[in-house]
């Protein structure tokens, strides 16, 4: 019999995924990972550790498995909370969710489980794994999960052949509803429980409290660029990258203050929460940010020009091929189906591979396309790569 680690979150997913690999015969183990032990910036009554460890436990004992801790809060701090720290002091917004399922679920728990004599992992994430033969090798695809409401490939953009090996995804065939069906037909704890929020296994944070453990509070002026600043722009040849997938540059002169702000590294782009600047016929948004003289640029309108782009920019060494045999050579181009963040909908594009990196190209203009965020792209609904967005 196989064994099956299951990483038990205390949620919905993670419990009907455990009961469907005992129903497939496996030796299943649960397993709950802490993360985090930090509670600064966490949002009262939304530090879930305990309940999500209780509600864990119950599950475990629901379905008769053997159930077991581990404390990874050492390496999720160095590998996913300090990382955090220093995008945001660059004034990049990163994703702690891919990374955490990078770095973390799908290495450091892993490793635990492995040490457990485990030969799976399984996860309740939306998402499917399919196994072909290339050049008489096994070729793991990840494919996105049956639910397009729920459909979290995204998440697990960074994961290479090796993690999906020996990664099982036991959920990823059903809808939502049936999964919360099956929970509770079973009569488990976790039926009725709210998806989590925030975070990976931080909870519900209020970013700016959470950064400024390491990031000062500063305060700056917000700068609102008027459309007539678009004016000046000529819209670059279809053959141009570097021009497309160029942001606009901005200086103080461009626009008129209109407030004040505790520290640029604390927004990003597209934000609208937090600004604080009351008075205007639409609300603002934040087109941009200089970390250096500590400026926020705002444009009036959810249509404003500054906050779409066609194209985005990524470094050689920050592009990552979940499938190595699709990766295109410096020259070639492929047509792919993108995403910039979870759950927006696959966008048509084009991915270039040039000597100074890659450029995925969108047919529509994107909003908020944001550097340190990771763009996915999909062949149908296989997922085949990412990269971080560079500018």
């Amino acid at each position: 019999m196989e064994r099956v680690v299951v990483g038990l979150s205390g949620g919905v997913d993670s419990s009907v995924a455990a009961y469907l690999l005992k129903q497939q015969g496996y030796e299943v183990i649960g397993m709950f990972m802490k993360n985090w032990h930090d509670t600064t910036g966490v949002l009262k009554g939304d530090c879930p550790f305990d309940d999500d460890k209780q509600f864990a436990e119950m599950v475990a004992r629901k379905l008769n498995i053997p159930f077991e801790f581990v404390d990874l809060s050492d390496q999720y701090r160095q590998r996913v909370v300090d990382y955090m720290f220093s995008e945001y002091s660059k004034g990049r917004t990163p994703n702690p969710d891919v990374l955490c399922n990078r770095e973390i679920k799908f290495d450091a728990f892993m490793e635990a489980a492995l040490k457990l004599g485990a030969k799976y992992v399984a996860t309740g994430h939306y998402c499917q794994k399919e196994t072909i033969t290339v050049n008489s090798q096994p070729m793991y695809r990840l494919l996105a999960g049956a639910d397009p409401n729920k459909d979290q490939s995204y998440f697990l953009c960074q994961l290479n052949q090796q993690q999906l090996s020996k990664a099982l995804f036991p959920i990823g065939h059903l809808h939502k509803p049936e999964v919360r069906k099956i929970a509770s037909e079973l009569g488990l704890a976790t039926a009725e429980r709210k998806d989590s929020q925030g975070i990976c296994f931080v909870g519900k944070v209020d970013l700016p409290i959470f950064l400024q453990q390491k990031l000062k509070a500063k305060k700056g002026k917000i700068v609102e660029i008027p459309l007539q600043f678009y004016e000046q722009y000529q819209k670059p040849l279809a053959d141009d990258l570097k021009a497309i997938s160029a942001p606009y540059k901005y200086k103080f002169s461009d626009g008129i203050v209109v407030g004040e702000h505790q520290g640029a590294h604390f927004f990003t782009i597209g934000q609208r929460k937090g600004l604080n600047v009351g008075g205007k016929a639409e609300p603002l948004f934040v087109i941009a940010t200089d970390i250096e003289k500590n400026i926020v640029y705002v444009g009036m309108g959810k249509k404003h020009p500054g906050l779409y782009r066609s194209g985005l920019y990524m470094k050689p060494n920050e592009v990552h091929w979940i499938r190595p045999d699709l990766a295109i050579k410096v020259g070639e181009k492929l047509q792919v189906k993108a995403r910039i963040r979870y759950r927006q909908p696959l966008q048509d594009a084009i991915l270039h591979s040039t000597e100074s990196g890659y450029y995925l190209n969108f047919e529509t203009p994107q909003r908020g396309i944001t550097a340190g965020q990771f763009a996915a792209w999909y062949i149908e609904d296989e997922l085949i790569g990412s990269g971080v967005i560079a500018e």
